[in-house]
């Protein structure tokens, strides 16, 4: 499969997340899902000759997109290590960061990767194909409450219990190592007109298992919040209901939980300053043109 940048994603909410970000020429900025470097490009463009990019990407294809450019440093690495990132490179603070979370649309149009239902593949969905766990891994390896749960709390699936109960059945007898394999093993519990959007619900439950997306979203957060400059932006597009309300939490709490602390005074503390209250999702036109960003909702906030 040739991979471009224009085949590998498709970005979302491109013009509302680089406007939320209010680019300083001469700043510095962290793209931490550089992808198809949609938004990495927008980025430069704003900058002036003395600004700086620092895009993150564990996706060993998102390298054939990177540009040359001086100010632009690639990180090869999961972003929930920015903070440790932005110390070994002397950055005492950046001034904005933009995240667009999720799969890129080369994941799922890649039929070796495992991602989607659409191809017969390898269950991996692995966004790091060098190292951890794939998600066969955890179909034939986690037990039937561990399945039912991340099915539950990550694919939002009413009927978890009865999914997990079915892998768990048919793994004694054969391991499910392709994607048609455990497609063909749910299937009889979808209705026809719903089984396209059950096994998409399925396949992303698999997926932010296996790449620990929850925990990392939470990491990166946490230390975006430490390494950023009081006034500077942060600036992320979420598709999920979890991601969604973990970045509001963050925004307006300054912690995960949404935990609101106080001062000494009794005054409430928090990092951030929400730029806008009501979110921010694509037009009726985006979302025509790009099937992706139907579920995408963008929320920006400004460091106090």
């Amino acid at each position: 499969m040739i991979v471009t940048a224009e085949t590998y994603h498709v970005p979302v909410l491109l013009t509302e997340s680089i406007d939320g970000l209010a680019i300083q020429p001469g700043g510095v900025y962290v793209d931490v899902t550089f992808g198809g470097g949609g938004h990495s490009l927008e980025i430069l463009r704003r900058l002036g000759p003395n600004g700086h990019l620092y895009s993150f990407d564990q996706d060993a294809d998102a390298e054939k997109n990177i540009v040359a450019d001086d100010r632009l440093t690639f990180v090869r690495s999961n972003f929930r290590y920015i903070k440790q990132w932005m110390r070994y490179f002397g950055v005492q603070k950046i001034d904005g960061l933009l995240a667009d979370l999720g799969v890129s649309s080369h994941h799922f149009d890649d039929e070796t990767r495992g991602f989607s239902f659409r191809f017969d593949a390898p269950l991996d969905m692995r966004m790091n194909k060098r190292a951890g766990m794939t998600a066969a891994d955890v179909v034939n390896g986690y037990d039937e409450q561990q399945l039912a749960d991340i099915f539950y709390l990550y694919g939002e699936l009413k009927n978890a219990r009865k999914i997990a109960s079915l892998i768990a059945k048919a793994r004694c007898g054969k391991k499910i190592q392709t994607t048609a394999d455990l497609t063909e093993t749910v299937g009889s519990l979808f209705r026809q007109d719903r089984e396209k959007k059950e096994l998409a619900k399925l396949f992303q439950a698999l997926r932010i298992e296996v790449n620990h997306e929850m925990e990392a979203l939470k990491e990166m957060l946490a230390g975006a919040t430490e390494v950023m400059a009081q006034g500077g932006r942060l600036s992320v597009i979420a598709y999920h209901s979890l991601e969604d309300r973990i970045v509001k939490n963050v925004m307006k709490a300054g912690n995960a939980e949404g935990r609101m602390q106080q001062d000494f005074f009794g005054r409430t503390e928090a990092p951030f300053r929400v730029v806008s209250n009501k979110v921010i999702v694509p037009s009726d036109e985006e979302q025509q043109r790009n099937p992706r960003s139907r579920s995408a909702k963008l929320r920006i906030a400004e460091r106090v």
